[in-house]
């Protein structure tokens, strides 16, 4: 009774593999995702392998059924080996074969009578295929573990299933004839199930996270620049300003506005419009620390966020200047001229990133009136934008309801 009812779990375990893996499959082409690709197809060799292995074990000859458990070996680096693709590391083809390759060698040395030390040797082989696909989620793990722990655990203990019986079987059942009908047989089947369930809900929790992320980048993105656009900019410096508000430290903030561009789109075309833009961002990004932010919030306007006094961000802007300045451009009907006006405005810790924004604004508006091609700082913060939004009406006369540059 014991083994019909062990077959007849792995025969449910290799229908739910084969389904699983079909599907992955098809959402690996339908999403392009080579990843799913590599472990759909794991999934199918490894329930063709046990489902023949358990159907028609003991009528297959020595050859046929070391091959048939070697591509289960194989399946199993596979899966592996897909949890590199995610990541976008190329295929291990050894490691994906040495399995194989241990199994064949160790079935052939080992006595055919010995189905224990066979079994044991095979668990093992599993069990560190999945030690190296938890190894590998666990390297590349770029959230918290508490949204990534599943991720890890479920290969982890799968291992440790298939590990047990090394560890303590030989005290359980010393004769291989009570180890093949004992409980661990019956264990290995039920979580067979559980392992083909719990790495699907595990594969798609990652693609599901990775869509989320790359949908989340691209909402935050400039496509021209692949710099923060706005609503990414000012995300990322709230973050910012927060933690320095807790450490106690200063922000400076400037905004860049590209002299002249429309005359540059007017005489070039947009396309040259276009790669001045990216020039631009490039000098901004180059001339920037690493701690520093930067972003694209209008057509030919960005800005940046730096976790420094006003001094050191007038510094910075002045280098930037210099860079843009000095960079050369050159084409069909000559050189063009390359400057930015730039303002810049520093608070204390904890100022609100639209009150720095106003004031560097302001900042901006008097480095194009000075004759462009200039770093001014403002001299004070306003109080608050309300403030700021009337003292721009009353210098332009005309309401303000956002920044804007002369």
């Amino acid at each position: 009774m014991m083994s019909l009812d062990s077959i007849t779990l792995y025969l449910v375990a290799t229908m739910v593999a084969a389904l699983l893996g079909a599907m992955m499959v098809f959402f690996g082409k339908q999403e392009n995702s080579p990843a799913l690709k590599w472990w759909g197809t794991a999934y199918l060799l490894g329930a063709a392998s046990v489902a023949l292995w358990t159907a028609a074990g003991d009528k297959l000859g020595p050859h046929l059924y070391l091959a048939l458990n070697a591509v289960g070996f194989v399946a199993c680096g596979m899966v592996w080996n897909a949890a590199r693709v995610f990541h976008g590391r190329k295929p291990n083809w050894p490691g994906l074969l040495v399995g194989a390759l241990a199994w064949v060698a160790a079935a052939s040395l080992l006595d055919p009578a010995s189905s224990m030390l066979r079994m044991l040797v095979g668990a093992g082989i599993v069990s560190i295929y999945a030690a190296l696909t938890a190894g590998e989620l666990w390297v590349e793990r770029r959230k918290s573990l508490q949204r990534r722990w599943p991720a890890f655990a479920v290969p982890v203990m799968h291992g440790c299933v298939l590990m047990l019986p090394i560890l303590i079987g030989s005290f359980l059942r010393p004769n291989d004839a009570g180890f093949s009908s004992s409980i661990w047989v019956t264990a290995f089947a039920v979580e067979l199930v559980l392992y083909a369930v719990g790495t699907v809900f595990v594969i798609f929790m990652l693609v599901s996270e990775r869509t989320v992320t790359a949908h989340r980048t691209a909402a935050s993105t400039d496509p021209l620049t692949g710099m923060l656009n706005r609503r990414g900019f000012s995300e990322a410096c709230s973050r910012v300003i927060e933690r320095e508000a807790k450490a106690g430290r200063p922000v400076t903030v400037m905004i860049f506005d590209i002299d002249h561009f429309k005359s540059i789109n007017d005489r070039f075309g947009h396309p040259a419009g276009d790669e001045m833009l990216k020039l631009f961002s490039t000098v901004v990004v180059s001339n920037l620390r690493i701690s520093d932010l930067s972003g694209r919030i209008g057509g030919e306007e960005f800005a940046a966020l730096l976790p420094c006094s006003l001094e050191e961000g007038v510094l910075v802007a002045e280098r930037v200047r210099e860079a843009f300045e000095t960079s050369g451009v050159v084409v069909d009907e000559g050189p063009v001229d390359t400057t930015v006006s730039i303002g810049v405005a520093g608070g204390p810790a904890g100022t609100e990133l639209e009150v720095l924004l106003a004031s560097a604004d302001t900042a901006l508006y008097q480095a194009k009136r000075g004759g462009r091609n200039r770093v001014e700082s403002a001299e004070e913060l306003p109080l608050s934008l309300e403030n700021w939004r009337r003292q721009s009406a009353a210098r332009t006369g005309v309401p303000q309801t956002r920044p804007a540059t002369a």
